[in-house]
């Protein structure tokens, strides 16, 4: 039998490949990851709801299927972590607040559908911000989890729980939400892998919302492989989300071997291809940036750069248009909580209680400029992508901040740690475009620093594979907290 620390070590795809081969038992791995979240959690405050009998029930289904030679897939036998506004039929759906904290869907989430459908089951819910309205991880109501790589930091949010997890090893992976940097920045701060997808590829039916124009479903990982196996489950149609696009199936795991070639439209006769061409807007990076954090982000460009990939400056001043993105989304998160804030509005976190109330002043003029404003950065991004596959950024200014920093210099400038959280990843959820964090080093406090590449709309799948290619030549994510 497996020690349960070398299980809980094991990717996503090492554990399909172990169960598949019935070298590992779904069950055996169920408890492994229990015993590390009953030895871990009371420190590190993750899981808002443990569903440890229920996952190890659905455990013990995907053994018998999988020893009846019933295999679904790799994600069969395989469990993960539900960030706390996925909607669980039967388990209670805080949202990170007071206000629901005692209420218990009757209905699933289409994407926790979707994993039951894999074979895929949750360890339990995972706390979040209040209503995924921070970017810190910060939630004085229910639970502020702390970093596993340095304790009294910041994971980053809103998918806080997550973040703290994965990177703890209490799960080999766990679903997040993106509206301004919610996968990236905690994935960045706390070492993982996450991927914000293209907007309307995986359904947001059964998330509680914030943003409608913003929200976007998807998975924080281990690594890109896992991501783009986890993708391969999560992503589709459904009819019930009035955002979800039409779109053939994809296999994001399909062309992961190719690296940093190019596809079609690179290949020669002989079969080897150019590299994806990434260009680094440094202008914008340098504007506001840790000096640790840039010089990890430009040893990655060098990385990216030895794997074969084209890699050269561009100019875009209109990234500084992203700040909008907070405008729109503090206008939609208003809208959306008018009933909530009339009728409970004492039970809300002050913070996220004041931004929201603080909606309900901007104009429709404001939000309508915003809008605007929005469309011509989504035509000047469509433009840069014309000459180039892949954006790099660092995903955040700075390493994880300490608990109760409100205020930080970054490099010089003076941020409050919300603005030094999505100043980087937040102008990409204007436009939808997929992108993902990757860690590329640390700092000199042993905090973790993330890498984003950025794709044109629905080049999901060429984002994963230069994940892959960089993952492939470099062992930061391969690193564990020590715990």
């Amino acid at each position: 039998m497996s020690a349960p620390a070398a299980i809980t070590d094991l990717t996503v795809a090492q554990l399909a490949d172990r169960i598949s081969a019935r070298e590992l038992s779904p069950v055996e791995a169920t408890e492994a990851y229990l015993a590390r979240i009953e030895a871990l959690d009371g420190e590190l405050g993750a899981f808002a709801t443990l569903t440890g009998e229920q996952a190890l029930a659905e455990a013990k289904a995907a053994e018998a299927e999988i020893m009846g030679g019933d295999y679904r897939g790799p994600l069969h036998g395989v469990p993960y972590g539900t960030k706390d506004i996925y909607w669980t039929k039967g388990v209670v759906t805080a949202n990170g607040s007071k206000v629901d904290a005692g209420w218990v869907p009757d209905r699933d989430a289409r994407v926790v559908e979707l994993l039951r459908e894999a074979g895929s089951f949750s360890l339990g819910k995972l706390h979040t911000v209040e209503y995924a309205f921070d970017p810190t991880g910060r939630n004085d109501s229910l639970g502020t989890p702390h970093n596993p790589w340095r304790r009294g930091h910041f994971t980053g949010g809103s998918s806080s729980g997550s973040g703290a997890a994965v990177a703890a090893g209490m799960a080999p992976w766990a679903l997040g939400s993106d509206t301004g940097g919610s996968i990236r920045v905690p994935s960045a701060l706390c070492g993982l892998t996450g991927l914000k997808p293209t907007y309307g590829v995986v359904s947001r039916t059964g998330v509680t919302p914030l943003s409608w124009t913003f929200d976007t479903v998807g998975p924080m990982c281990r690594d890109a492989v896992d991501a783009a196996l986890v993708m391969n489950a999560l992503a589709g149609y459904d009819p019930e989300d009035p955002r979800s696009i039409p779109r053939p199936a994809e296999n994001y795991v399909r062309d992961l071997h190719l690296g940093a070639r190019g596809l079609r439209r690179h290949f020669d006769d002989t079969g080897k291809g150019e590299g994806l061409r990434v260009h680094v807007p440094w202008d914008y990076i340098d504007a506001a940036i840790d000096v640790e954090v840039r010089a990890a982000f430009a040893q990655a460009l060098d990385v990216l750069a030895d794997v074969g990939m084209e890699v050269a400056p561009i100019a875009v001043p209109e990234l500084e248009w992203g700040n909008l993105g907070s405008l729109i989304i503090t206008a939609e998160a208003a809208a959306l909580h008018e009933a909530r804030l009339r009728d409970h509005a004492p039970l809300y976190e002050q913070g996220v209680r004041l931004r929201l109330e603080s909606g309900k002043f901007l104009s429709s003029s404001d939000y309508l400029k915003a809008q605007q404003i929005r469309v011509k950065l989504g035509r000047k991004l469509t433009e840069v992508f014309e000459h180039c596959d892949l954006l790099a950024l660092p995903t955040t200014t700075m390493p994880a901040p300490r608990h109760g920093e409100t205020v930080v210099s970054v490099g010089g400038t003076e941020l409050t740690t919300r603005e030094a959280m999505i100043r980087i990843t937040r102008v990409f959820n204007q436009n939808g475009l997929p992108a993902l964090s990757a860690p590329c080093g640390f700092s000199s406090l042993g905090l973790p620093i993330g890498l984003m590449l950025v794709g044109r709309a629905f080049a999901d799948a060429t984002v994963l594979r230069a994940a892959v290619a960089y993952q492939r030549v470099t062992d930061w994510h391969t690193c564990r907290p020590p715990l």
